[in-house]
């Protein structure tokens, strides 16, 4: 047999190493030596004599053309520093993409970016056990204690749904801690014991108790299946903490069984040596487990890593089996584990030819099935989100199916208006020029209104000049409902890498900036969208929009029909990173609540537009229409996009008291905070209720805020202070500001309420008593009732000025005109702005 094209396709395959840790500095403590041996202690000197040992020096020592000893090698690398060993290593290597666990403890470690000089892709990992520990090392404020439902919020909605979409997996070293036979069936109570017991350990943490380490694996798990993210497991052996006996694939089955995780996409890693045989069966069986043989190879002897992968081919499909280096702490172990890999596979390729079970071709794409497509297909990557490195290149054969999987990739932006709109440019195109240069875009798309596309007069906009709209490669998502097209936010420059002043993203990034340099901090926020599903009906040959349900408020009924519809929706987020927290009916016709997890408020207003985008999408593909619009219907009720927020330091809420003694269970920055946003509340209007029919939602005993005031869970407070569950007794979380509507331009409404907020720091404003009853408009001030007031409260503010540029200002007040004058000569109008919000 001539095998001349299988060598071909193995060696010139560029490597996808889908388990890999991060590299040291070259001073870093942790020895040399490490690098060939997990062993410990004393094992560690006599692991020298080992075979695998004695292999990887020679290739070492031939890569580098130094003496075949470990001072020899060391000194090479002494002298030619560590960026040289990782060119060399690397480009040997021919490794196209990592995916790196950064949850293993090294010395001098490098952070995940650094590694981007030298692969074209570099993703995270997040190891479950390690996130966990950073929090329970964490003291809560005031000597509180930590319970399992506020570690469970930390650990889940603060730290792995916050990441989710920036991530490639979960990893679990739960065979390290308590061992692979999870009880599926942990009870709380169990698992509040394990935690207590925990927390009596001294610092820093190591969760060893098992009924803690299984519900942590558990509640990690439900999150992977929930954003398709896969769960790679420790199996098989490892340093000397380990187990083996515990550590054998098989004891996973109980998780494999379970329904409730049979959508999860699982990994065992090492080959789960010595265990292959067993993990071979398990990948034959179950749909959802699939095979990495990193460690194993080049851990083992030439016979064992052959036998091993050999093993794990017996039964396992080959699109189940994948590589990885396990690489960490130096780079030459990247280099042997891809180096030895390509070996072992051309031979085990070769002899399942020899054997018949394989015909050369089928070998040949064998072998790229195992070194990358498995992996690019399991984990989802993308390239073409990647920024590629001058150290490498993308395999043609990649971009090629890339180009095949997408069509388009939409950009989207907010006009001053609120609308969404969108350049749909064809991929190939977008990632040959329109990444680097954008898309031309003329200024008058920013002064237009929400009744005419067109410029509002008087706003310095029009059909003179363009900007550029450049693609925000970091919010680039697959659209979950046209898998074959893309969309990505757009930032509008000037030109390239001068933002355009009247970019509404930039004049939030610019408030954030000023609130984070002045004051250290950082606002988060989180949205209820509220909107309605509207079903279309021919009445005396005029097309009418009217609610396709009428059940009332949270009723199962109301949900029951939507269902298939919420469902959608919020599979299509979770898919791309954003958290859903809760969904029910709201009090009008065919109306909904979506809520949204808080992340930081640069972020929020991104989720919130893709959240819109889907909405309207997915309700279109199943033949309704849904719109945000404040006021659908005069008789009814109107929809909100109520905003919670809060001021984190330093990974903590500060928005909230240190200590029950406080006044309202508020902090001081807090209490100014939002003693600004309460004053400055009638001049922010035109940036969070900016029609003329917002003001027809913001009526009394509506729940929409009619009255300047604030309240304790008051819903007819425009400031509600919040205590949500899991809240310390006595303190406040964060504050809800339900003026904001759905035709808000998130992120010039998220920039004001800033402003207003540091409005009140610079200061020191004093909150007034709150409202905890129902207000009484004789003691109260009116909000404006109209767009008009609001605008003349806008023209007297000049805090603003800071924050947006007297020309954005200029653009917006123009804009707010012309939405009075055209409704209030229009009395109908409104009726169109559902096709627009």
């Amino acid at each position: 047999m001539d095998w001349s094209e299988l060598r071909k396709a193995v060696e010139e395959v560029k490597l996808v190493d889908a388990h890999a840790h991060n590299l040291v500095a070259l001073d870093s403590n942790f020895p040399f030596i490490h690098a060939f041996s997990e062993a410990q202690g004393d094992a560690l000197a006599s692991s020298q004599h080992s075979l695998s040992f004695k292999r990887s020096l020679r290739d070492l020592a031939e890569l580098y053309g130094c003496d075949s000893s470990l001072q020899g090698v060391e000194e090479y690398r002494g002298v030619s520093g560590l960026e040289l060993a990782c060119s060399t290593c690397f480009k040997a290597a021919r490794i196209s993409t990592i995916l790196i666990d950064d949850g293993l403890e090294l010395d001098k470690k490098h952070d995940i970016e650094w590694h981007k000089g030298f692969t074209t892709l570099v993703g995270r990992i997040l190891r479950i056990e390690k996130v966990a520990e950073k929090i329970l090392d964490e003291d809560l404020p005031d000597g509180f204690s930590w319970t399992l439902d506020s570690f469970t919020k930390a650990f889940v909605s603060n730290n792995i749904l916050t990441v989710a979409s920036e991530i490639y997996g979960l990893k679990s070293i739960a065979a390290y801690r308590s061992g692979l036979e999870i009880n599926t069936n942990v009870t709380k109570i169990e698992a509040e014991e394990g935690l207590t017991q925990v927390l009596l350990a001294v610092k820093p943490i190591r969760i060893e108790n098992k009924n803690l380490i299984d519900y942590i694996f558990l509640q990690s798990l439900e999150v992977a299946q929930s954003y398709d993210l896969p769960m790679q497991i420790h199996t098989g052996f490892g340093d000397q903490d380990l187990d083996m006996r515990l550590s054998n694939p098989l004891h996973l089955r109980s998780i494999f069984e379970d329904k409730r995780y049979s959508k999860s996409r699982i990994v065992l890693l090492h080959a789960s040596y010595p265990f292959s045989k067993e993990a071979s069966y398990l990948a034959s069986v179950y749909p959802q487990v699939y095979l990495d043989f990193g460690l194993a190879i080049p851990k083992l002897s030439v016979h064992g890593m052959i036998s091993s992968l050999k093993e794990l081919l017996e039964l396992a499909p080959i699109n189940k089996v994948m590589f990885s280096t396990d690489g960490y702490a130096f780079p030459e172990t990247f280099y042997l584990g891809a180096k030895k890999s390509r070996e072992v596979i051309f031979s085990v390729l070769r002899d399942s030819c020899i054997d018949g079970d394989l015909s050369i071709p089928e070998a040949v794409e064998a072998a790229k099935d195992i070194l990358a497509r498995n992996a690019i297909h399991f984990y989802k990557i993308n390239f073409a989100n990647s920024v590629v490195s001058s150290h490498n290149s993308l395999p043609l054969t990649v971009i090629d199916d890339l180009e095949s999987d997408v069509s388009f990739v939409r950009i989207i932006w907010v006009d001053n208006s609120g609308q969404h709109r969108c350049r749909a440019v064809p991929r190939k195109r977008f990632n040959n020029a329109v990444t680097k240069n954008g898309v031309g875009l003329a200024f008058a798309v920013m002064g237009m209104t929400s009744f005419l596309d067109g410029p509002a007069a008087d706003c310095g906009l029009g059909a003179v000049g363009e900007t550029r709209l450049t693609p925000d490669i970091s919010t680039r998502k697959t659209i979950p409902w046209s898998k074959q097209d893309e969309m990505v936010l757009g930032d509008m420059n000037a030109k390239p890498g001068q933002a355009w002043e009247y970019c509404p993203r930039e004049a939030l990034r610019r408030a954030s900036k000023i609130l984070k340099d002045e004051f250290d901090l950082v606002m988060n926020a989180g949205f209820e969208n509220e909107f309605f599903l509207l079903k279309s009906i021919t009445r005396e040959g005029k097309e009418e929009w009217i609610p396709f349900d009428s059940s009332p408020y949270c009723s199962s009924s109301a949900f029951d029909a939507a269902s298939p519809i919420l469902r959608e929706v919020a599979s299509a987020l979770h898919s791309m990173g954003i958290p859903v927290e809760q969904v029910h009916a709201e009090a009008g016709k065919g109306q909904f609540e979506l809520v949204l997890g808080h992340t930081i408020c640069t972020k929020a207003a991104d989720n919130l537009v893709y959240t819109r985008e889907t909405v309207r999408s997915i309700a279109r593909k199943h033949g309704l229409l849904a719109t945000f619009i404040p006021k659908y219907a005069l008789d009814d009720l109107g929809s909100g996009s109520h905003v919670h927020l809060s001021l984190w330091q330093n990974g903590k809420n500060v928005f909230m008291a240190s200590d029950g003694s406080s006044t309202y269970g508020i902090s001081t920055l807090g209490k100014e905070f939002m003693a600004g946003v309460l004053y400055n509340l009638p001049s922010i209007l035109p940036f969070v209720a900016p029609l003329p029919i917002s003001y027809d939602r913001l009526q009394p005993n509506t729940w929409s805020g009619a009255y300047l005031f604030w309240g304790n869970e008051n819903k007819e407070a425009p400031l509600r202070a919040a205590s949500p569950p899991g809240t310390p007794g006595g303190l406040v979380s964060n504050f809800e500001v339900k003026s904001f509507d759905g035709s808000a331009n998130p992120y010039l409404g998220l920039a004001a309420i800033i402003a207003a907020g540091i409005d009140g720091l610079r200061r020191h404003l004093s909150l007034p008593k709150p409202v905890d009853k129902d207000p009484n408009p004789e003691n109260l001030q009116r909000l404006p009732k109209s767009l008009s007031e609001s605008l003349e409260a806008l023209h007297k503010a000049d805090f603003l000025e800071e924050f947006f540029s007297d020309k954005l200002l200029t653009a917006i007040k123009a804009i707010r005109k012309a939405e009075i004058d055209h409704y209030l000569g229009n009395k109908d109008a409104y009726k169109q702005l559902i096709h627009r919000y």
